[in-house]
């Protein structure tokens, strides 16, 4: 395959300069090879051919696309301007057909030859109770060859439909890249894979893997074929991360901290709120060997909701403290980073550590002051956002850096942090996600990053209990939440807004709180939604936070960023319509103090069963990982991979991180054997597998040694 990666794809028979620009700026398809990494997403067979009278017995909304033989009979021209159409009678011998044309008619008309047998390929409808055929792919039944048997079906643009580049077309130019099947002409695709993973782990071969997923001669083979397409991919990614995780282990030495001291010391012993889990013990004792090994450290920490990250992150950043440098935390949004802000500064005011916030919204005078403080060392830990990255924030000591959420960062900001660093030593780096991510997902995403889970809840945390309540229930809902409020307790009532449809779904939040307000007059309400202005948003938040309001009314905006121990009920409207982590993100707001807390899914009766076997999902267990796992089976890659992917080093073509966990672990398994043989893949068996993972990463930079 590599002898194709240079060909432009111009130059291959039936497609041409005007071609080639379309297919360049649709689906970034240069060159012969870019196009047999084009993969198809189904199969039409076109082995069987159907009678027009076995095709009128036949529910005709049921059928597939399929084919049949025969002649035209007569044709005609009817209607005028827009109206106009070309409609031919169509005879196989058993019966006729109706076939319809709305575009190109003169040309197809002048074509047509009655005396000549054509194969046509479409889908079978009826018009006027007469069986017809619209726009069907047509060929001389001297010409199917290209046709026979089984014909992938590629994903397509509306650019490529309106320059008139269907699936067949692209299936033309692939067979006319990789030439006939036998015979003088064949192109022999090389192998980039060494022989030795080739033959240990059983693969199919390129050559014949390629031509068998454009071109199947049966299902095994198909099958086969995506297996080794599919670990192709995966494989290039292990072994790139794997190498680039050994360079920087090598290369990068690290800030030494090896000191335990006052800061650490007094924090532990007058200011933790609760007795660290045997988990977190774990991790922090994982982070503490990291910062005194004389390596630069880049950890993955990943844990439930509530299972305290941000208490593990602080007391690793009173490590760093303790050795004399700062610290910095930087999250995606400003809700999340505010609600960082307050539990360290709540947590840290306790012993006098200097604590600030850094945002986008911080005023100038402000902004000054975080400045000049943290260029004197002054200030120990800076929380905010992008802000960080700023030319202007200057750290007198930068050794330790936590990043939350690192895919919704970019490797360019993050090498900015990194150049933060003093004396041209980069931080100490610390991931956290909230998300659960279970382990093949994290292998690839993550995959150069050293992985710690924290795997228990602190003590004193009651596992949420979640049901599922129809319309029809709500007075009962409504009920026990008053029950709630009579307690003394608060209540979030949380409904979608979906960007498609944001008016609509805003009137619906608007008549919700009304409709709150009037039923529960004796309490407050707050109101929150994300086209509100900040400072009024931080208001309501705010009533919520300090139990002024009872009920807060919002949209996903609470997912993050408030933390309100006194709430114990998470009402959550059209639950059908959020994913699964979603939904286990939300009820994460409840049950953060002492109180048994509840989650209620409101929804429509009528949903279907995938949805309800969802929702089910939630009701029967607390464990992110688990749902997690859920998420991705039910949704399937969509919006897991379409955030995760941005951390890859170059796009899936056909592999999905969400369902090939089988695959990816085969894929490291086999990078981390051929490493081992040859660390930096200099020998001449390695050379063609270099030369794909640099060709497949393209990256602009050498980002080898950022986290």
């Amino acid at each position: 395959m590599l002898s194709l990666r240079n060909v432009d794809i111009k130059y291959i028979k039936g497609v041409g300069p005007k071609r080639a620009e379309i297919l360049a700026k649709e689906l970034g398809i240069r060159t012969a090879y870019d196009l047999l990494r084009h993969y198809p997403t189904g199969y039409v067979d076109r082995s069987k051919y159907y009678t027009i009278r076995e095709l009128r017995d036949c529910n005709t909304d049921e059928l597939p696309a399929l084919q049949v033989k025969g002649r035209f009979v007569s044709s005609n021209v009817l209607g005028e301007g827009a109206r106009m159409r070309l409609v031919a009678l169509f005879s196989d011998g058993t019966s006729t057909m109706e076939v319809a044309w709305f575009k190109s008619i003169k040309s197809i008309r002048q074509a047509l030859d009655s005396e000549k047998t054509y194969v046509l390929f479409g889908k079978v409808g009826s018009f006027n109770g007469k069986l017809q055929m619209v726009h069907p792919e047509m060929e001389d039944e001297g010409k199917t060859a290209i046709s026979a048997g089984r014909r992938g079906v590629y994903p397509l643009t509306e650019g490529l439909r309106k320059a008139n580049i269907g699936s067949k077309t692209l299936y033309s130019i692939v067979q006319a890249i990789l030439g006939p099947a036998d015979g003088g002409g064949r192109r022999r695709l090389t192998d980039p894979l060494p022989e030795s993973v080739v033959r240990r782990r059983g693969l199919m071969p390129a050559d014949e893997a390629v031509r068998e997923i454009h071109f199947p001669t049966s299902q095994e083979a198909l099958e086969r074929a995506r297996f080794r397409l599919k670990f192709e991919e995966l494989f290039y990614i292990q072994t790139d991360m794997l190498m680039r995780s050994n360079k920087r282990k090598a290369q990068s030495h690290g800030l030494m901290m090896p000191r335990i001291g006052e800061w650490f010391n007094m924090f532990y012993r007058r200011c933790l709120p609760f007795d660290l889990t045997g988990a977190q013990k774990r991790v922090i004792k994982e982070i503490r060997a990291d910062l005194a090994s004389g390596r630069q450290m880049n950890r993955l920490v990943q844990g439930d909701v509530g299972s305290g990250k941000t208490l593990v992150a602080l007391m690793s950043m009173l490590l760093a403290i303790d050795n004399g440098y700062q610290a910095a935390l930087m999250a995606p949004t400003e809700i999340l980073a505010t609600q960082h802000y307050h539990t360290i500064r709540e947590l840290a005011s306790k012993i006098g550590l200097g604590v600030r916030l850094l945002t986008g919204s911080t005023r100038s005078k402000e902004r000054a002051e975080i400045h000049r403080l943290l260029q004197s060392g002054e200030l120990h830990i800076l929380v905010g956002t992008h802000a960080i990255l700023e030319d202007a924030v200057v750290f007198a000591r930068l050794g330790f850096a936590v990043i939350d959420e690192q895919h919704r960062f970019g490797v360019a900001q993050r090498a900015r942090l990194w150049g933060k660093g003093p004396g041209g030593y980069p931080p100490h780096i610390l991931v956290m996600t909230a998300t659960p991510i279970p382990r093949t997902l994290a292998m690839t995403v993550y995959g150069d990053l050293d992985v710690s889970v924290i795997d228990e809840l602190p003590p004193g945390r009651k596992p949420v209990e979640t049901v599922l309540r129809f319309d029809q229930q709500r007075l009962q809902v409504y009920r026990a939440m008053g029950a709630q409020l009579r307690m003394g307790r608060q209540v979030y009532i949380v409904y979608p807004l979906i960007e498609e449809n944001e008016k609509l779904d805003l009137k619906s939040l608007e008549e919700g709180y009304e409709s709150i307000c009037e039923i529960f007059r004796d309490y407050r309400v707050a109101f929150v939604h994300g086209k509100m202005k900040p400072a009024e948003k931080d208001h309501q938040m705010d009533l919520f936070a300090r139990g002024d309001a009872r009920i807060m009314v919002a949209t996903t905006v609470i997912e993050v960023g408030v933390n309100v121990p006194n709430a114990t009920t998470m009402i959550i409207e059209n639950a059908e319509r959020f994913g699964l982590s979603q939904l286990h993100q939300l009820r994460g707001r409840v049950g953060r103090g002492g109180d048994k807390s509840y989650c209620v899914l409101m929804s429509r009766h009528n949903i279907s069963s995938d949805t309800r076997r969802r929702l089910d999902v939630i009701t029967s267990t607390t464990d992110g990982f688990v749902i997690a796992e859920a998420d991705m089976q039910f949704r399937g890659p969509g919006d897991i991979e379409g955030t995760m992917q941005s951390g890859l080093p170059f796009d899936l073509k056909i592999a999905s991180p969400a369902h090939d966990g089988q695959i990816i672990a085969l894929a490291r398994s086999a990078a981390e054997e051929l490493l081992a043989e040859d660390p930096s893949l200099a020998s001449a068996a390695n050379a063609l597998l270099t030369r794909a993972i640099k060709e497949l990463t393209k990256r602009k930079a050498d980002w080898s040694l950022i986290s």
